[in-house]
Parts: C-alpha cells; structure tokens; sequence
C-alpha cells in the first residue's frame, strides 16, 4: 500500500511561460493543482500526501514573485484549511517561521489548528523548508534533549515526526533531482520523474502513480 506519497511541485513558471501567462498565474493554477490532487489522493485512499512548495533557497528569487506567493498563500489558507477540516483532512506544514512575515505565520499556525482534530488523510506542506536544514536541527535537538545523535534521535525530532518515510517521491517538470525534499524520509522511497509541468497534474495522474508504484519491489537493501 502507498501510504505516504511526496510530490515536488516543479514547473508552475515554466507552465506560464509555455502558456504565455505571467509567471505569477503558474503559482496561481498550482494551487488548483494541489486541492485537485489532494481530492484525488483522498479517493485512492492514500493517508498521507506531502508536497514541496516553496524551499529555503527560494527566497532568491525576484522579489515580486516571492510577495505575489506569499501573498496568494495568505489569500487562501484559511479556506483551504476549512475546506479540509469539512472533509476530515488534517494540515501539516513541515518549515520553521523564521522568514514568513508574522501576519502569514499566525495565518499558517490558525490553519492547522483548525485541523488539528482531523483523524483521516493527512496532508503535509514543505514550506521554507530545507532538507539539510531539517535535520541539522533535528540533531542539535537531539544532542541537548537525549545527549546523543543516534538515527533513532534524529528520526523524533524531525519537523512533523509523526509524518511517516516516504513511500515514493514524484517530481514533475523533468527534471530528476530531490532539491533536499524530506531526504531523511526518502531515503528509502520510490522515484518517479515526470515530464509534465505541475499545473498539468490531474486527478488521473494519481491513479498512474499509485499503479506505478504497484509495479515497483521494494527491497529496503535486503
């Protein structure tokens, strides 16, 4: 069974671009995209769905781009959180606060909240987050709370640990890197490259993907 699947959401301003739209109406149809596949994922019964949003190294792009997202973030986060809660679905977003606006991170911190009593899909947001980042901390943590750094320590103070490995990583747009996504989690996880822009993402390609993966013998080194 698929139980956790992660997608790196790659390519909504190479979407616009090849649309002839403005690059901020690729992030704006990658959040349609998200609630599409968030339904999708629901229906195949798959309890966690993790996607990779905006990194750490994002920041250094165009700063217009970067308040047009945020801003569209703050736009609907509280109805994408109310839309959840009304389907049994719980937020988690998995990033430190460090350099979201106060305003955007009390928004994101309401957002969860609302779902925090939700006991079906969960859905997680790698937002500000950096996957070598995740796990310095995890372990500076560990090292103060346990007086160890054991992969056992690390593993428990990781952002979210409830949030299982992955089972399989999916990224679109082509290319076929991990740009640091959950790399403690995917270690053992399942690739799937695809060579479609995220705003092309449909409901059906869920479907694809967990037949996909249906295919593949994991054999965890053994």
């Amino acid at each position: 069974m698929l139980k956790h699947l992660g997608i790196i959401a790659d390519g909504n301003r190479r979407w616009a671009k090849a649309n002839g739209l403005p690059k901020i109406e690729g992030h704006k149809k990658g959040i349609e995209t998200i609630e599409e596949l968030v339904r999708a994922a629901a229906e195949a019964k798959i309890p966690y769905l993790t996607f990779y949003v905006f990194s750490t190294e994002n920041w250094d792009r165009e700063e217009d781009e970067i308040k047009y997202l945020m801003g569209l973030v703050e736009a609907r986060a509280m109805a994408l959180a109310e839309k959840m809660a009304k389907n049994n679905i719980k937020l988690s977003i998995l990033g430190p606060h460090d350099k979201i606006n106060p305003k955007l991170a009390s928004l994101i911190e309401k957002a969860e909240k609302i779902t925090e009593n939700c006991d079906g899909m969960t859905v997680g947001a790698c937002f500000n987050y950096g996957g070598k980042q995740e796990i310095a901390d995890a372990a500076n943590i560990a090292l103060e709370t346990d007086g160890k750094i054991t992969p056992e320590t690390i593993r428990k103070h990781l952002y979210r640990p409830e949030l299982p490995d992955l089972d399989m990583v999916v990224r679109t747009s082509g290319e076929e890197r991990l740009s640091g996504f959950m790399l403690w989690r995917a270690a053992y996880a399942e690739l799937l490259f695809l060579d479609k822009y995220f705003p092309e993402m449909t409901g059906e390609d869920i479907k694809e993907i967990v037949k996909e993966y249906e295919k593949r013998n994991r054999r965890f080194g053994k």
